[in-house]
């Protein structure tokens, strides 16, 4: 397909993702099945436009002047790929397959590309409903941090140093120039192009040796700031997938006992295999059952109770551009009530003298410092940790780190615009011994 062809392709999966109110991924993937001529590389680049005009939705819909599929993403190419209005005009041609030639309107609002007068949420490119949510969190910088949040992400990998060193890895996949993360001692991370394939890191040996996890630098932190130690018993309340079990095994060095659990079973699925394949000998498995308590021997016996809780995703909007249009205020009220109730149930597993390790995916007050402050009302025997010292188990790179992060009363918060990693929110909380 020619670059005009895929940028059609482009404005009818904007389109239909529009009209059916659905997930990018599944339009894409309906898209490519119904034109199999297509090639791998054809689809990736279309997927790499549509991405990027999702990420850009409010300010390249304020370029143009109207939020019409063709209009988004004529204003991506002028404001996140920094193409010319002449350029543009040249994909636009009219040929077979090409879109429609530019306007004399569209080409003059394309030239002059002005965001100065534009509000918060569309400089900032974020839902409006959230702009009051994200000033009391970054007051006068929600407009950058929220372009932080629109920005592509890159490929992070963290090394299982239950199997091999950073070094070994590395050079393992050094045909994907991996390079060291900045913060975590044990991440990769590559480099994505807009219009680049991702790689299959899935296929690699190293991964299937079990070296290597796909896992983003900010996850990978947070699991460090947990500061799970050899002997401990820990439980993984929302375990997921796994990616922070794993990562809290290699932790460990394999000594002690981790319980990974989660309220929905199919969210288990995956992780038995990641476990098998990552050499973690100390993980047991909760598969939750309606008619029992999976964890009811485990009542006041934690060491340390990690909580990944739910949360709707705000931190991780470089990778999900599309969630963020179609997350609801609704959303937020279910999901608060949800982590409420799950560190309500961490309460009952912690031990005297042990600890909470709570973390969002989120950037947003409501599910972070207000959910820490309302827990520590209902659960007096709790305090908090000083997040400066939780920073502390991050060694030599404390330092730098703790003048990245923006931190508060209640704990530690991570963004794309701060320290080049998702948003991560992690607080420590210490029950009384």
């Amino acid at each position: 397909m020619t670059p005009s062809a895929r940028l059609s392709a482009a404005f009818e999966v904007i389109g239909d993702i529009e009209a059916r109110r659905r997930p990018a991924a599944d339009a894409l993937k309906d898209w490519g099945l119904s034109h199999r001529f297509a090639g791998s590389g054809d689809r990736a680049a279309i997927a790499g436009l549509v991405y990027d005009a999702l990420r850009r939705r409010a300010s390249s819909a304020w370029i143009m002047g109207e939020d019409t599929p063709r209009a988004v993403v004529l204003g991506m190419l002028r404001r996140e790929r920094a193409l010319e209005a002449e350029a543009i005009a040249q994909l636009c041609d009219g040929s077979r397959f090409a879109p429609a030639p530019l306007s004399e309107q569209e080409r003059a609002r394309l030239e002059r590309a002005d965001l100065t007068d534009a509000p918060p949420p569309v400089a900032g490119d974020y839902p409006e409903w959230l702009d009051r949510e994200l000033a009391e969190v970054f007051g006068a910088e929600r407009t950058q941090e929220g372009a932080a949040l629109a920005s592509r992400a890159p490929l992070d990998l963290r090394i299982n140093t239950l199997k091999a060193e950073r070094e070994t890895a590395a050079g393992a996949i050094g045909h994907l120039q991996p390079r060291p993360t900045r913060w975590s001692p044990t991440g990769l991370r590559i480099a994505l192009h807009a219009d680049a394939k991702s790689p299959a890191v899935h296929a690699e040996p190293a991964f299937l040796k079990g070296w290597i996890e796909v896992q983003d630098e900010g996850s990978q932190l947070a699991t460090l700031l947990a500061a799970g130690r050899p002997g401990e018993q820990v439980v993984d309340l929302c375990a997921g997938a796994g990616g922070k079990t794993l990562a809290l095994a290699a932790a460990m060095e394999n000594r002690g006992q981790i319980y990974a659990t989660d309220t929905d079973k199919r969210r288990l699925a995956p992780i038995h295999a990641r476990i098998e394949r990552a050499g973690a000998r100390d993980v047991q498995v909760r598969t939750p059952k309606a008619s029992a308590d999976v964890l009811a021997d485990l009542v006041g016996r934690a060491d340390l109770v990690l909580v990944d809780a739910p949360c709707t995703g705000s931190g991780a909007w470089r990778r999900n551009p599309d969630a963020k249009w179609r997350v609801r205020p609704g959303a937020l009220a279910q999901r608060t009530a949800e982590q409420a109730g799950v560190l309500d149930r961490a309460a009952a597993l912690v031990r005297p003298g042990g600890r909470i390790v709570y973390i969002t995916c989120s950037v947003l007050g409501a599910e972070n410092g207000a959910q820490v402050r309302a827990f520590l009302a209902r659960q007096p025997d709790f305090s908090l940790i000083a997040p400066e010292k939780v920073i502390d188990a991050l060694g030599e790179r404390a330092f730098l780190f703790r003048r990245a992060v923006l931190v508060s009363t209640e704990g530690v918060l991570m963004t794309p615009r701060r320290t080049d990693t998702d948003g991560f929110f992690v607080s420590v909380l210490a029950r009384r011994a």
